[in-house]
């Protein structure tokens, strides 16, 4: 049985998981390197840990649910780390919602 609240969930996740990865690479990093605040990255490195960990569990139970193939996962897995590439992603994302 699919349930909507998955595939929203996934796609809520997505959408953290890119903007915390913009945040540590475009924010966090900086202010490590050129301020001199290493605490920068620890936090917001962190919390992207957890959202990276989060979104791979969610889009392997999307792709269980969904029944989706693994190059769906792959595709995924990718958009996740490459930057601006979960928002990329979520317009594909949308229309399989």
């Amino acid at each position: 049985m699919k349930s909507t609240k998955t595939f929203s969930l996934f796609r809520k996740i997505a959408f953290a998981e890119g903007m915390s990865f913009l945040i540590l690479l475009l924010i966090a990093m900086p202010l490590k390197y050129y301020a001199g605040f290493p605490l920068a990255v620890t936090i917001v490195g962190g919390l992207h840990g957890v959202l990276f960990i989060a979104f791979i569990i969610m889009a392997w139970e999307t792709k269980r649910e969904y029944r989706k193939n693994f190059t769906w996962l792959m595709k995924a897995f990718l958009a996740s780390i490459i930057p601006f590439g979960t928002f990329y992603m979520d317009r594909e994302w949308r229309k399989e919602g």
